[in-house]
């Protein structure tokens, strides 16, 4: 069956998952030798007669042996009643059903009995003595997976290690002498070159689809690392986990989700570039699991309003928002209102793009940093060390109590208006799960259609800044919003998804009402 991710847009993974569970990896901790590919990192030629000519077989015939299918299969199990939605356990449910989800379905000792799943996917042969790259998505819930290749033979797989943040999987088989695949360099890709997709769709066999980079560096499905390579090639379930390959043969990115209204394929195929792929492929053969760098800052992108307030001469880089204490970042004098500009000579695109180039350093690394503050172009070292466990901040509820209120009247020539805020206390902390170190002014409430709520402002937050202006409190924010000649402001927030900059325009809101 096919797993819908949640979205208005109706994005489809390319594969039909299994129903439930997960499926951790399950090779030794101890470290693996390290898998070595075979890498060619030559662009391809722009030239119109070639190298593809009349036909694409001969490439096919270079590529199709390194594609395989990859089956997986979850035993049948029973799911104990108070593990299900409380709906099945409505009497008019079990009244209309019947006993056939279990013996005392609906008690404590009540079950209900998954039947085996199955999972269809592909994957792609990396190494000669049996590593296999595919997507953590299909192998996931995985009870035994099965591996069949192209001259017929089928071999059993453990999992050697899933990196969800990226939707990546290392399996391997017993084998040796195997048709490994070459890596292109997919920094060279453009949009425009010719590509070939080869997997398994619906099972119905090995099949190879033709198109074109249609797009670059797409960020669709919410992971954590996501680079996306977009083509027109035809993509379709069981697809997930095979090959996207340039007109040479070599792999440029490993095949993953599609873009659908209709759960079909309409022309917008998404595939994980293979630099990444072989960056996480590489780590989580050797060791089960990826370690990425870390800087310790909260980072965002550069809207045309705050370039303005920033006055950036464009929106390139990332803007940090927030520095950890005794971070690397910190230990480098980064701080909050800077801009990074480039990381060793590679321009930051956007905060996704530096994310992306964090992600992949090794703990330990040095790099150099250039940033903009104030205006002026500043170098930094950084030493990368690995990414501490993150803490997940969480709501609880809505603000109450006494509280000050930065609407104003028809008169009044403030900011921030529909905003109601109150002091921090013991109370407000628990109820937000807001950490001890954060200071500042609890909005408490905001009115619907203020432009506050439009930048996203909500009660919850906390008001740090105010126009790059400290705020201690409540009386503080309200001060700073008083008499103020700019309907645009710039506000500093905590939020329970981590701190970061927005701008409130106001400039065509009407005051009263």
């Amino acid at each position: 069956m096919n797993t819908r991710i949640p979205s208005s847009r109706a994005v489809l993974f390319a594969l039909g998952l299994l129903a439930a569970g997960g499926l951790g990896w399950t090779a030794s901790n101890a470290a693996n030798p390290s898998v070595s590919v075979k890498v060619d990192e030559r662009p391809i030629s722009a030239s119109v007669n070639s190298p593809l000519g009349a036909s694409y077989a001969p490439i096919v015939k270079r590529v199709a042996p390194s594609v395989v299918k990859v089956l997986v299969t979850e035993r049948a199990k029973a799911i104990p009643a108070q593990e299900l939605p409380p709906f099945f356990n409505h009497p008019g449910f079990r009244e209309f059903f019947g006993d056939q989800f279990g013996h005392n379905f609906g008690g404590r000792r009540g079950t209900l009995r998954q039947p085996p799943q199955e999972g269809l996917g592909s994957g792609v042969i990396v190494s000669p003595d049996g590593y296999i790259l595919t997507n953590s998505h299909v192998v996931k819930g995985a009870d035994t997976i099965k591996v069949t290749f192209g001259d017929g033979r089928e071999l059993t797989a453990k999992v050697v290690g899933t990196d969800p943040q990226t939707d990546l999987a290392v399996i391997k088989v017993e084998a040796k002498d195997l048709p490994a695949i070459t890596f292109a360099d997919s920094d060279s890709v453009e949009v425009g070159d010719r590509v070939l997709a080869v997997g398994n769709p619906f099972g119905i066999g090995q099949t190879v689809t033709s198109g074109m980079v249609s797009g670059l560096g797409r960020a669709m499905f919410g992971l954590d690392y996501e680079d996306f390579i977009q083509t027109d090639a035809a993509i379709n379930p069981g697809n997930s986990g095979g090959a996207l390959v340039d007109a040479e043969g070599r792999l440029i990115g490993v095949n993953t989700a599609i873009l659908s209204r209709s759960g079909g394929f309409q022309g917008i195929g998404f595939a994980i570039p293979s630099n990444l792929a072989r960056n996480v492929m590489e780590q989580l053969a050797s060791t089960g699991k990826v370690v990425r760098g870390y800087l310790g800052v909260t980072i965002q992108d550069i809207t045309a309003e705050l370039a303005e307030h920033f006055d950036l001469p464009n929106r390139a880089g990332a803007l940090v928002a927030e520095v950890q204490p005794d971070s690397p970042a910190a230990k480098a004098g980064l701080k909050g209102g800077d801009v990074v500009t480039k990381i060793d000579g590679k321009a930051i695109k956007d905060a996704r793009n530096l994310k992306l180039i964090v992600g992949s350093l090794k703990p330990g690394e040095k790099v150099t940093a250039e940033v903009l503050r104030d205006g002026k172009t500043q170098t930094m070292e950084l030493s990368v060390t690995a990414r501490p466990n993150e803490r997940s901040l969480s709501r609880s509820g809505g603000g109450s109590g006494d509280d000050d209120d930065l609407s104003g009247s028809a008169e009044d020539t403030g900011t921030l208006n529909g905003v109601g805020v109150g002091d921090l206390d013991a109370d407000a902390r628990r109820e937000f799960d807001i950490p001890a170190n954060v200071r500042g002014a609890l909005i408490t409430s905001v009115e619907p259609d203020s432009a506050a709520a439009e930048a996203g402002l909500q009660a919850g937050n906390v008001i740090l800044e105010i126009n790059r202006k400290p705020v201690k409190n409540a009386e503080d924010a309200v001060k700073l919003t008083e008499k103020t000649e700019s309907k645009k402001t710039l506000v500093r927030l905590w939020t329970p998804n981590g701190i970061r900059y927005v701008v409130v325009d106001e400039t065509d809101e009407k005051s009263g009402s």
